[in-house]
């Protein structure tokens, strides 16, 4: 069974942390509530996330500052984070949010839908990437131990084809997700979500290629999720 992706809800106002839990309830993952900045970071020092909504205007700590912090910490720093605002103050403001590393901006009130399917793409994401590392880790086991064994090697053989299928069907899906996003060059999320996706591939597709018989040295441990 396939655990459960975590998404971070981030937001001080109770009735906007319930509209995104109703808005996001249809992906079936699991939804964790923050009502500062600082209980976001709190939450992030015990779990993993696929991805993290992050209101910007906060009480005390707002969203850059907490995307700042979040940024810093090797545990989180590739965790995609999509900002909420309710406030636009024009395109320094934006640039604001990408500069602090968020992979998306959107101005409140959003479409639902919309939202839904980018948050449905990082899950997407999230979910292929602890799959392939799990199955890695795995090969990494069966390569090591039986290597003197013609039946764990041809195992072995058999689950690095079924790696490579698995990362080229989410490269397929990244494709077409970056070419359907293209169409929609105004939207400067798509540059920062197309780059991020294509990153994110790119690290594990060499992973993967290192642990290819006659590839040298020893299995790398594929990129952290995010």
């Amino acid at each position: 069974m396939v655990q459960k992706a975590k998404i971070l809800l981030v937001d001080d106002r109770p009735e906007n942390l319930l509209a995104l839990e109703a808005i996001l309830s249809a992906l079936d993952q699991t939804l964790v509530r923050a009502s500062s900045g600082e209980e976001a970071l709190k939450a992030l020092l015990t779990d993993d996330f696929a991805v993290i909504l992050l209101d910007v205007q906060m009480p005390g700590m707002d969203g850059f500052e907490t995307a700042a912090h979040i940024k810093r910490r090797e545990r989180t720093r590739d965790i995609p984070i999509i900002f909420l605002t309710a406030i636009n103050h024009g395109p320094h403001h934006t640039f604001r949010g990408y500069a602090a590393g968020a992979v998306d901006y959107i101005s409140k009130p959003f479409d639902p839908w919309v939202l839904r399917a980018k948050v449905s793409v990082f899950v997407e994401l999230y979910t292929k990437n602890c799959q392939l590392r799990e199955q890695a880790a795995l090969l990494r086991l069966q390569l090591e131990g039986g290597g003197s064994n013609g039946d764990g090697s041809k195992e072995a053989a058999g689950l690095l084809a079924e790696l490579s299928a698995r990362l080229a069907a989410v490269e397929e899906q990244a494709e077409a997700l970056t070419k359907q996003l293209g169409e929609d060059s105004a939207d400067a999320a798509v540059v920062a979500t197309a780059a991020h996706l294509e990153r994110k591939l790119t690290g594990l597709r060499r992973a993967l290629d290192a642990l290819e018989p006659g590839a040298g040295g020893t299995a790398p441990v594929l990129p952290a999720q995010g």
